[in-house]
Parts: C-alpha cells; structure tokens; sequence
C-alpha cells in the first residue's frame, strides 16, 4: 500500500498628473490561506506546508513583514475532533499584514483508505465548521476565520478536500476567493479507480461561489502500483499542464507541489523541506513567459497581485488564458461563459464583498474624490446590510489604522443575484499620506471585508507659502518660509521684481523651514512657490 499511494504602486508622479490605476498590481490584500496536503501514511504531517507557509511572508509583494500561522488538525475517534496551535507568528490583531495562514493538517485520517469517514467528502464537514467558528481560536477576539478572503490550497487528495470545502462554503453563503488545485486526485472518483481503496473522495469541481481558480497537473506519472499517480484538469479554472518535471522529487506527482512552491519562494536553489529546485529546474519547469516562476502559480493569489483579468496564454495560442480561470457565472470582467457547477443549495446567511477596485484617480489632494466599485452579495433575513469603506494606513483590519471613509446600507440581493455598487470616497477630512482601502460588509451576525488591489495616495494640500525676513548681519539674511507639511517650495530672489532667478528647494517637514542665505544683499527681492 504504501508504495501504492503517493506522500504527498511604485508611484510615478509627474507635474499636474496623477496615477490612473487601471490594473490590479499595486497593492497587495489580507486575507486567509490554507494549504492542505493529500496522502499521508502513519499521520505524519508533510514539511513542505510549513516550508510553503513560511515563504509566504517573505515573497516580494507580501504586504508587511509578519504574519500569523496556525495548525489545526482534524482526527477521528469516534468522532472528529479539531485542535488549533499557533506555530509561527504573532496572533491577527497585532500583525501588519494581517495575513493569517493554516497548515490543515488530517494526516491521521488521509492515510486511510477503508473507511468512510476519512473520505474527502466527510472531512470536509469539520474543516468547514472550524473556518466559520467565532470561538474556535481565542486569540481571534470573537472573528471567523472566513471573514477574510479565502483561499484554498490541495495537493492531490487534498485538491478533492479543499474544493469540497469550498462547496459547503458556499452552501453557507460564502464566496472563496481563490481556490489552487495541485495534481487533484480524488480517489475512486472522476475516473479513478482504485482497487483495493474503499473510500470515494469527493468530485474536484469549481463552483459557482470561487471567484478565481487555477488547476496545476500533470500526466506524467508512473502508475498508482508505484506510487507516482496523475492529476487532473479542473474545468472552470485556469488549467496549467505541466509537461517537463524532471529533478526534484523525481516523482512528477509530488513535483507538481514543488512547482508551485517555486513559485511562491523565488529563490534558487529553493528547498521545501523534502526537495529542492536548483537552476535546471528553473530552466525546464517554466515556460518563458512565466519567467523560472516568478510569473506563475502563487503570482495570481490576492498577495501575489497578478491579473487575473489578463488573456495571456503562458503556453501560446490554443492553450487557456490566465482569465479562463474567472468567474463567469456572473460577469466580473471575464464574461459570462457559465464556467462553474451550481451550488445545489445555498442559505444566503453570509454578506460577501466580492471584487472591490478603485476606478479612478488615485493620487488626489484633500478635498478630491475617490471613485470605488464592489460587487456584493447578500440573501440573509435581514432587508438590509451595512457596508463600511475604510482607508487604512496598513492591511489589517483587526488593527488600528483604519479611518471610516462612509457607509452604506445596501438591498439584499437574493443567491440568484450579484449587486455592482459605484461609489465616491471623500478625502475632506484625510491626512496626507497613502492607504490601502478595504470595504467591510455586515449584517448583525456576519461580517466580511476585502482590500482593493489599489492604493490611495492623499498629497498634501495647496497652500501658498509665507516668507519671514530676518537679518542676522550686513551679509546673511535668514529667510523663514511657512507652507503645508510635506509640500516642496522653490525660493527665488530678484533685484528688479522682473527677472527671477531660483536658488533654493526644500520639501517642509513640518511646516516650516528656515534658509540662511550668505550671499551679500543690497536691494534684493525674495519669493517662494510651490514647487513643481
């Protein structure tokens, strides 16, 4: 048996332009990741979840430099039982990311394939149940885990767990975000076959409730006899054959995992734990236009920050585009091409903010607006639900630097329906600066929120500079120029009022600056503007 189964906004600021942010490549969202692993004889749990979730924080678009990591394991004694332990990290509430990863870890369970309570389909209950407790995790004061967006990681029999979880998800009302399929491979089911196995796993499908979804997998295998089994595609999501897995693990099914952990650490070489990816790997696995990784994979989470708008087909024409992996049951921006599996049922309890983009200027002056879009839903019993627009100095919502843009009471919009809201955001009463925006939408039960891909950046305000004169001797002449915090003046002097001729800049740190000016005055004339 065992040698049967497989182990599983850089800113360019010109004079009197701002920024238009049209893309979703500025700034990186908050969120929920949870990596899973597939078949584990003995329970013991893999190193590369941890490996994986360790490099998290450390890929280059990782909004912050901490984050919180947790385990929680679910096993079975007559009964489940779920325990939870922070191994990494600080808890939510004091990171600056507020990044928040699981390692799932049912080892104790997937290496058993006679009983039906170790399918995928059973042990999805209890994953789904612990990621919509309030009470599970103490230190998360009182906050679901799937109040954040979701994103759902599965390698091999892990890829069947992770997108059934994401169909009881969605039958309690929630959307999922992302959902990775790595190599999925549910056992006595979508074809498979696997005498003397008793247990089916469930479908791997991507349903109406996943708003992006990419599938990584290969037939390259040796067999199930010798424990180097194939995946599968998975309609409805971006689907990445991979063709060249040679190094590695030399098993192409647990190479798939290592792929895209390249992707995550773009490092060379790159261990997880168990196998490493030197530069041949980087050479072969990767096809040019995902640049030896770092333009794949992990690069379409919300962390990562790729377009998952784009129709770029990594593999050439013929071959799916990265967009293909869009929702298109509702139109987002893909289309409507239907490319997801019903729900078969769905309680509407849960507000979801699904897509949130800035859609205009974002470098503006106090006083400007902000034009926002989200799509939302919400089918719950209450007629109406709240949804509040917040600017924050950083990217958790659990802590506090947010400041309250405006509110909104919103219609409910059945299952069978996706809301789009315009809005326009006021910076009246904004100080200078740059923030990420995020929208948090509750009802008085439930509450999610979602960052925008897009930053905002508030300048500091026009204000026309004031000078104050001041001789310290027949030589030097110490000139105070008075202004707005963080604005750059150009000082000038002139000896007829007609010719001007610059000779000093500064941007005020505080308001005011103070310029001593040694060269020999007679009549001479001095004046500051605002600069450029």
């Amino acid at each position: 048996m065992k040698q049967w189964f497989h182990r599983l906004l850089a800113y360019a600021l010109v004079t009197g332009a701002s920024f238009i942010a049209l893309g979703n490549h500025d700034c990186f969202a908050s969120g929920v990741t949870v990596i899973t692993h597939g078949f584990e004889l003995g329970g013991t749990f893999p190193s590369w979840i941890s490996e994986m979730a360790d490099q998290i924080r450390s890929h280059p678009s990782f909004p912050g430099t901490n984050f919180t990591d947790y385990r929680i394991t679910v096993t079975y004694n007559n009964g489940y039982g779920i325990t939870w332990s922070r191994v990494n990290g600080g808890p939510p509430s004091v990171t600056d990311s507020g990044e928040i990863i699981v390692e799932l870890d049912w080892s104790q369970l997937s290496g058993d394939v006679f009983d039906s309570y170790a399918s995928t389909s059973a042990v999805a209950w209890p994953v789904t149940w612990a990621l919509l407790q309030t009470n599970l995790i103490p230190e998360m004061n009182g906050h679901a885990l799937v109040e954040g967006p979701i994103h759902l990681i599965g390698h091999s029999r892990g890829g069947s767990l992770m997108s059934e979880v994401s169909r009881l998800l969605g039958t309690n009302s929630i959307w999922v975000d992302h959902l990775t399929t790595l190599d999925p491979y549910p056992l006595n089911n979508d074809g498979n076959t696997d005498f003397p196995a008793t247990v089916v796993d469930a479908p791997v499908r991507t349903y109406s409730n996943v708003l992006f979804a990419d599938n990584y997998w290969q037939n390259l295998g040796a067999g199930y006899l010798l424990g180097d089994p194939d995946g599968e595609p998975v309609s409805g999501a971006y689907v990445r054959g991979l063709t060249s897995l040679s190094g590695g693990y030399n098993n192409d099914h647990e190479n798939v995992h290592l792929w895209y952990y390249g992707t995550v650490d773009n490092t060379t070489p790159a261990s997880d734990g168990s196998a490493s990816i030197t530069s041949a790997e980087r050479q072969s696995w990767w096809v040019s236009d995902e640049q030896k990784g770092t333009n794949a994979g992990f690069a379409y989470s919300l962390i990562g920050g790729g377009n998952r708008l784009s129709n770029d087909q990594p593999l050439g024409p013929g071959y799916p585009a990265i967009s293909s992996g869009f929702n298109q049951w509702w139109d987002f921006g893909a289309g409507a091409s239907k490319n997801r599996t019903a729900l078969s049922s769905n309680n509407g309890q849960w507000p979801n903010i699904i897509k949130l983009n800035v859609t205009g200027t974002n470098v503006v002056t106090p006083g400007d607006s902000v034009a926002a879009r989200f799509y939302y839903q919400y089918a719950g019993v209450a007629s109406n639900v709240n949804c509040q627009v917040y600017f924050d100095g950083g990217f958790n919502p659990y802590g506090s630097n947010s400041l309250l843009n405006n509110r909104y009471a919103l219609t409910n919009t059945g299952t069978g329906s996706v809301h789009i809201v315009n809005v326009s955001l006021s910076t009246s009463n904004t100080p200078p600066g740059t923030y990420a925006v995020y929208a948090m939408i509750s009802d008085p039960g439930h509450a999610r929120y979602l960052y925008a891909p897009e930053r905002v950046q508030v300048l500091p305000g026009q204000q026309q500079p004031s000078l104050e004169l001041a001789a310290l001797s027949p030589s030097q002449l110490e000139i105070g120029v008075n202004g707005a915090s963080g604005q750059t003046v150009l000082l000038q002097e002139s000896t007829d009022l007609r010719n001007w001729l610059p000779f000093a800049t500064n941007t005020l740190s505080a308001g005011r600056w103070i310029h001593t000016n040694n060269t020999p005055f007679s009549a001479q004339f001095f004046r500051a503007l605002i600069y450029p």
